[in-house]
């Protein structure tokens, strides 16, 4: 274990506390965390886990380790995982670098990831702060680097409490370096089913099936690796004893991992989808008002926007915003639009989503979960009354309007925003709200939780067409709280 610069450690940490206030004992966990937690504790650390271990809420901890990472404690990675192995594919450091298409030469797939299915946002401590062998993988010991550097270590097949990691580790058939401009032997016994070779820095791949009566003699299998690409020189191999001989001709080093996949992994047209304890993912982290407060400078590629399976949009407008400034005056009624800005602000941060603009009197937020977007919503009409009982009149009347679906997150006008149908039904259902009204979508209605939520409180379903909507959709009205 190398030590901590106690100097940076502590100017940092004044940083964090004075930043927010902080629940009791979290500074001090946290610092015990970069004190005296292993290597592999402070490599890629999973906010939720690190919360769940200690007893802190998850909102609080996504925030610690932001602000840590805005302080130059932590580095923040996007790390896509493969969904059938585990296999961390590509790691990038910033949101604008992150491309979505990925492929697992292990598993012989490729597609299209979203923001918020396996794109995994993790912390890791800054090289300045504490030296980590991770920081340095060439210094890696082959073990280390495939099994600590390249998997996360928690997936899981459907419905199985043992690891797929350490599943696949059973069927490893070598696992070396492959130093440029020379030659590498491992001997390997092979049952039937399929040989698999990758390169997990690459992805660059063979598989050879193995099938046949099993060889009496080792089987003379030559491959050549030239950096990008492997080439075996059989097309089948015997099931048996096996001598892989593998020249790399390129200039760098490269890596072999063998897997012998039995043959009802290789029938297999479709693997199963691994089980991932939670994480935060790129499109949760989106969605939350601390990150787009501290990270302004993140973007999206602009030749592209990334996609999100699934995202909450909620508008808010002002009814009666006109007669307001008339009565008011435009620099008083200005003065208390910005402070319902704030109010909803807060709110939405409150409830783990964040604003993503305004527009006039207008709000759109977002939330990562159909729950907060309309605890989010029913907590805002809370609060304006109080608001407006504080101010007294004329007072704030909000109309507020909300819908979940896929969207995509792209960069406008130098800010992170969304794009696509989703945010046009939102604000459509929202222009259907009346004062100190609620009006959600039928998506959003019939998500998962939303319907619980909303017990207690007057719903009313009614028909309207919706841009982009065929026929009269079904729309749901909440009038009262309970």
């Amino acid at each position: 274990m190398t030590g901590v610069d106690d100097r940076l450690l502590e100017s940092k940490m004044i940083q964090i506390e004075q930043a927010r206030s902080w629940s009791p004992r979290v500074i001090s966990k946290f610092e015990a965390l970069i004190r005296d937690g292993n290597d592999l504790a402070l490599y890629r650390v999973n906010p939720l886990a690190f919360a769940r271990d200690r007893a802190i809420t998850d909102t609080e901890s996504i925030d610690l380790f932001l602000h840590a990472t805005r302080c130059g404690l932590f580095e923040m990675t996007w790390d896509v995982l493969c969904p059938q192995s585990g296999m961390v594919l590509d790691s990038f450091g910033a949101l604008r670098t992150l491309k979505t298409h990925y492929v697992c030469g292990l598993c012989d797939v490729s597609g299209e990831t979203d923001l918020d299915d396996f794109i995994e946002v993790t912390f890791s401590v800054s090289p300045h702060l504490r030296r980590l062998p991770f920081h340095d993988p060439d210094s890696l010991s082959v073990e280390d680097f495939h099994w600590k550097l390249r998997f996360a270590n928690d997936g899981r097949l459907p419905g199985q409490q043992a690891r797929f990691l350490d599943y696949l580790r059973g069927l490893v058939r070598g696992l070396t370096y492959l130093p440029p401009n020379s030659s590498v032997t491992l001997r390997a016994e092979l049952g039937p089913g399929i040989l698999s070779g990758v390169n997990v820095q690459t992805q660059a791949a063979f598989m050879t099936p193995i099938s046949g009566e099993p060889a009496t003699a080792p089987t003379l299998l030559r491959v050549r690796y030239d950096g990008q690409r492997f080439s075996p020189a059989l097309a089948v191999l015997s099931p048996g004893p096996c001598i892989i001989e593998v020249e790399n001709t390129g200039p760098v080093r490269g890596s072999l991992l063998l897997i012998n996949w039995p043959p009802e992994v290789a029938a297999l047209t479709i693997k199963p989808q691994l089980e991932f304890e939670p994480y935060i993912s790129g499109g949760m982290l989106l969605a939350r008002q601390t990150f787009r407060r501290l990270f302004r400078s993140e973007r999206v590629d602009e030749r592209e926007g990334l996609g999100i399976r699934q995202v909450t949009f909620l508008f808010t407008d002002l009814k009666g915003s006109t007669a307001l400034y008339e009565r008011l005056g435009d620099l008083n009624a200005y003065a208390l639009v910005r402070e319902h800005f704030a109010l909803l602000e807060l709110t939405a941060q409150q409830h783990s989503g964040a604003i993503v603009k305004t527009i006039g009197d207008a709000v759109m937020a977002v939330f990562s979960r159909p729950t907060d977007a309309v605890s989010a919503a029913l907590q805002i009409l809370k609060e304006i009354e109080r608001f407006n009982l504080e101010h007294g009149e004329p007072g704030i009347i909000l109309k507020i309007g909300a819908h979940c679906g896929p969207s995509i997150a792209v960069t406008l006008n130098d800010n992170l925003d969304y794009f696509g149908q989703t945010v046009n039904v939102a604000a459509r259902v929202q222009s259907l709200a009346d004062a100190g009204e609620i009006c959600i979508s039928e998506a959003l209605y019939t998500a998962p939780g939303v319907i619980h939520l909303l017990t207690g409180h007057h719903v009313v379903e009614f028909g309207s067409s919706l841009h982009g909507v065929e026929g009269n959709a079904s729309v749901y009205r909440i009038i009262n709280g309970p």
